[in-house]
């Protein structure tokens, strides 16, 4: 492999332990502290999240990579989005259904509500906001887990290995969600992994993964108490 793609590998690697500390580190400040609005629609994380895709997509040309093996050609676009709102949608039934049963009789002994609590919106005007807010979130999580990570590691890695070993990282990265939170986080990691290389294209688990987010997020406003979101 040419010098370049090694450059792309350690830089790549270099931000996932850098965003991997970031997520480590809110963990630990939302301890002790609470915002006092929703953290989704901060203008400040807002734009560096913008700065981070950009570099994102940087990385990707730095790879030297053709575009279909990270996942940036589009076939069948249509039946990607209409799969990927489908697998959206159960994904999101699923986790809330079991979120619902987990807490019902554990409490909130392998899950905390914390994380969810603080993004889901309390007004109309504000899940507009947040629904658009979660597309950089999005967007910015596929683009490193699956484009990046997968699709540019698989030429010195095998497919299985990196799409268990980064789908179980995204999973660590919910941990302000208790247990089940991440276990639940690292499943819906794998299956997007996995969606990735079957659809040869990032945006079949860039649909699913917004919508069942977003899904979750609508259905929180109107529990008791919110519900995990992956």
């Amino acid at each position: 492999m040419p010098l370049r793609y090694w450059l792309f590998v350690a830089v790549t690697l270099g931000l996932t332990a850098f965003i991997g500390y970031g997520t480590y580190s809110t963990a630990r400040l939302l301890r002790t502290w609470r915002p006092n609005r929703n953290v989704l629609l901060l203008p400040a994380e807002n734009l560096f999240r913008l700065l981070l895709i950009l570099v994102c997509g940087g990385l990707g040309q730095l790879s030297g990579l053709p575009h279909t093996q990270l996942g940036w050609t589009f076939p069948r676009a249509g039946d990607q989005v209409v799969l990927g709102i489908s697998l959206g949608v159960m994904l999101a039934l699923f986790f809330y259904g079991a979120t619902r049963w987990l807490t019902a009789r554990t409490g909130h002994r392998y899950y905390s509500p914390l994380l969810l609590e603080i993004i889901v919106p309390r007004t109309a005007w504000e899940l507009l906001g947040v629904l658009l807010a979660l597309i950089p979130v999005v967007l910015l999580e596929e683009l490193l887990f699956r484009s990046l990570l997968v699709g540019g590691l698989l030429p010195i890695l095998p497919a299985p290995l990196l799409v268990v070993g980064w789908g179980i990282l995204f999973g660590l990265m919910h941990s302000p969600q208790g247990l089940w939170g991440m276990t639940g986080a690292s499943l819906a990691g794998i299956f997007l992994g996995v969606l990735f290389l079957e659809q040869g294209s990032l945006l079949t688990p860039l649909v699913t993964h917004y919508v069942a987010n977003a899904v979750q997020i609508w259905l929180a406003m109107g529990a008791e108490r919110p519900e995990s979101v992956q």
